[in-house]
Formats: C-alpha cells, structure tokens, sequence
C-alpha cells in the first residue's frame, strides 16, 4: 500500500510503529513552524552586514512561510506520485542545503533564494507529508495524536531561539546558519522512518517491481496482496489524480477552507505585535519579551491536553464545533484585552491567548481529516495551505501597516479579534447547516441517510469501465462499483480469488 492512501481490512493499528512516526510528526510539525520564528534572531547581523533595513531581512522568514504554506499543491502531487518517505527524505536535504548555502551568501537576494526559498520548500515536503502519514498510523487515537504532534510547534520556538541566540554570539550568523543547516538534516531521519502501515493478512514474497513500488502511491501493493495477473491477460489502468480538485465540491471542504481563510486573516497577529504592543505600554523590555515565553508554555500543555479530551467517545463526534469554540474563545480573547496596558491584565491575556491558540493547533487538522477523509486528505491539505498562504500574505502585513500609519494598537487587536471570531460563527452555523442538508436528503438506492459529497465524487471518480484491474490501491472499489452496475470485471475464475485474498 503506497503512503498516499488508506488501507482496507483492519484499519491503522493506532499504536506499534505510529508512536514512532508520531515522534517523527512531533520533530517535523516543530521544524516547520518554530524554525521561521527562531531565525528572527540573526536579523540585526543581518541587517548590520548588509546593510539593509528591518523589513528587507524580514522577508528571509517571510519567504520561508510563504513557502511552507504556498506549496502544498506541489507537496500533494509529489506525495501522490511517488510516497511520504521519498518526498521527505529529498524535503530534509532541501531543508538542509538552502541553511548551508545560505551562510555563504554575500548579498540579501542569495538569503532570499536559499534560507528563504530552498529551506522553505524543504520544510513544506516534509510538514504535509508527516501530517498525511499521521492519519494512516492513527484512528481512534487520531485526536491525541494530532494534539501531542502540533505540541511540537511551541516546543521547538522555546528552544531553537535560545539555541539561535548562543550560535550568533559564539559563531556569528554564518556559523550559525550552518550548524542550523546540519540541524535540519533530522528531517531525513524522520523521513525514514515513515514505513507504510502493515496490511492485514499474510505477507507473501515480493518481487522487485513490488519492492520498488512500495512507497508509491497509486503503484503495486507493496505487501504483495493477491496473485498477480500475467503478462498475457489484458489490464487497463484506472485514472490517477495528482491533485483531486473534485474535494472543493465537498460542503464539508468548503466551510473548513473559508473558516481557515478567516482565521489565518487575524490568529497570528496578536502573537506577532505583542512584545512591541506591551513596550508602548510602558512594560520593561526583558518582561514584555517573557509574555510570548508565558504564551508558548500555555500552548505546550493546551495542545496535548485539548487532544485527549477530542478523543473522548461522548465528543468525539462533535470535533467541528470544538474547533469553532476554540476559535470563538481566541477572537474574544483578543477583543476583551485590546485595551489592557498593565502588566497583570497582559498576563492574563497571554494565559488566555495560550489556552485558545493551542485548542486550535491542536484541532485544526483532526477537523480537516474528518470532513474529507483518508483517501482526499492529501489533496485537501495541500488546496488547504495554499489558501492560508494568501491569508497570512494579507493579514500580518497589512496590521503592520495600520499600526506605522495610526500609531495605535487598539484597532488592530479588534479586527483580529472580529477576524477569528467570526471564523468560529462560521464554522458553528454552517456545520450545522450541512448536517441538516445531510439529514433532510433522500437516500439513494442501497444507501443509508444519503451519500456525502465526498462518496458521491468518489463514485463519479471510479465509475469508468474497466474490464480488467491491475492490483493498486483503490482498485477493489472499482471492481464493487463495476460489481454493482452489473458490468464484467474479470472472468470469475480470476475476479473471485483475487477479492477474496485481498479481504482477508
């Protein structure tokens, strides 16, 4: 079974060989969002050997997020056409090679096109991957694991910007750069440890072909599931999809992608403008700078924490509007102390801010893998950060400017804070809105209640003829929707082993 796609029979093993991978998860998702963050501290060498003003060194960690957000359509074909494990293994050395190069470079244009773009690239083929690996390895623990995973992100920024800050003093920035580079080079090793799930049933020899398919999406079975067919008998190969756009005419995909819209526009922007908010407020340097320390360690525990409880049976399947709580909680936050200038209410803000912030990491992918399912999240995903992109390209940026052209943070707590909330409003009504939907449409013949959008693409997807059928995943849907038509497949002697094998 390649790494792109579910596998059918007992299920993932939510356990065994997924804590390994949920470690891996836990390193990779750290990587990937604390590393932007951390290389802020090289921006004043930066800036003092190049010369070059505050906001052009800002846009090294801006490329770098735009990449890691932008590319995640490249990241779902790449996944889709050859595995999870090779598209992180090659992501760490790109990760890797663009830190190293990037401490040679002798002008800003050079860190832009290796720190920012090469390593930002990188940390996108290892980010999405890891995710969609995740959910292979994990079902009824899914919650705790997308919660102890996303814990890695504040982990991560607590402890690469001290590590950054003791490599500029002892090294310089090139020094550092380039032991941050060979940091990076742990994305490969967690790109190796990303073996498919085992399949149920026995685990006959592979031949070489198998062995070299095994990680590819879309390929032979890696386990060999089934006798194969001979080289005289006629196949057809059933149509791929690099990325299955038919997943944005999901409902349950189109209220996640504009709810994911509204709140990358103003989550981020209260973490971003905090130190500098609480210095104009008169708050001491060294302790305006300890409120994001009190905010990532509220997160360190909220995202775990917040996945254990998804987890319980009785809330299991009301994850969506956790997740709209969660944002609703974080907008109010941010609009109840937009007028808070003592150190004690800001405290009290950040402890606020922590809690919701690390609700929504914690639950933002669980509600995506829930609404479009294994076999489209890797599409989903990718259509998913590209969209975010564009959002944290307009939201953060366009604060900045209204705080240099109004002098005046107050506004730009309450738009953020309006941005967020209405998210979570979103979310709440228009889940429920598509349950309703659901409930109140006819059931189609030999269904239950109504297919949903998700089922009904998949049947338009796989309802081709198709005379006879390689042994690649997805393949035995095809034969049970051919099956249900009253068209031939294969010949029974062949058809009816071959089905029988493959679901034991």
């Amino acid at each position: 079974m390649g790494a792109g796609g579910p596998r059918r029979g007992e299920g993932p093993p939510d356990g065994g060989w997924g804590w390994v991978v949920l470690g891996a998860c836990f390193v990779v998702t750290g990587f990937a969002y604390g590393f932007p963050k951390a290389v802020s501290v090289f921006f004043r060498a930066l800036m003092r050997d190049f010369g070059a003003g505050y906001s052009d060194t800002a846009w090294v960690s801006s490329i770098m997020l735009a990449m890691l957000y932008g590319t995640g359509p490249v990241s779902s074909i790449l996944v889709t056409r050859f595995g999870c494990r090779p598209v992180m293994l090659a992501g760490g050395l790109l990760a890797s090679a663009g830190m190293i190069l990037a401490s040679f470079a002798t002008r800003l244009l050079e860190l832009y096109l290796t720190a920012g773009v090469l390593t930002g690239l990188g940390l996108a083929l290892n980010f999405q991957p890891s995710l969609i690996m995740l959910g292979l390895y994990f079902e009824r623990r899914r919650p705790l694991a997308n919660g102890l995973a996303a814990a890695g992100s504040p982990v991560f920024l607590s402890a690469l910007s001290p590590l950054g800050q003791q490599l500029l003093e002892r090294l310089g920035w090139r020094g550092g750069f380039l032991l941050l580079g060979g940091l990076l080079l742990h994305c490969c090793a967690c790109g190796a440890v990303m073996r498919p799930p085992p399949g149920p049933g026995p685990r006959p020899r592979r031949d070489s072909a198998g062995d070299r398919a095994g990680d590819a999406p879309g390929e032979a079975e890696a386990d060999g599931a089934g006798p194969q067919l001979s080289e005289a008998t006629p196949r057809t190969r059933p149509r791929r999809r690099l990325l299955d756009l038919a997943v944005c005419t999901d409902r349950a995909f189109a209220v996640y992608a504009v709810t994911k819209f509204l709140m990358a526009l103003g989550l981020f922007v209260p973490a971003i403008l905090l130190v500098n908010y609480a210095k104009d407020a008169g708050v001491p340097d060294t302790d305006a700078a300890f409120l994001l320390s009190i905010v990532g360690f509220v997160d360190i525990v909220a995202r775990p924490a917040c996945g254990a409880l998804a987890g319980l049976a009785r809330l299991r399947p009301h994850v969506p509007y956790l997740f709209s709580l969660a944002l609703l909680a974080n907008g109010l936050t941010d609009l109840s102390s937009a007028r808070a200038r003592s150190y004690g209410a800001l405290v009290a803000f950040c402890i606020a801010f922590g809690l919701s912030y690390g609700m929504v990491g914690a639950l933002q992918f669980e509600v995506l893998m829930a609404a479009v399912g294994a076999p489209r999240f890797p599409s989903a995903l990718g259509l998913v950060l590209l969209l975010e992109a564009v959002a944290v390209l307009i939201g953060p940026p366009s604060a900045g400017r209204l705080v240099d052209a109004l002098k005046n943070y107050e506004i730009i707590f309450y738009l953020a804070g309006s941005e967020v909330a209405l998210a979570g409003v979103f979310m709440a009504v228009a889940t429920n809105c598509c349950l309703r939907c659901a409930k109140a449409a006819p059931a189609g013949p030999g269904t239950e209640g109504g297919a949903s959008d998700t089922e009904e693409a998949e049947a338009e997807g796989d309802s081709e003829p198709l005379p006879v059928v390689a042994e690649e995943p997805g393949n035995l849907e095809a034969l049970e929707v051919l099956s249900a038509r009253g068209e031939p497949t294969e010949p029974e002697t062949e058809a009816r082993p071959r089905l029988a094998a493959e679901s034991v």
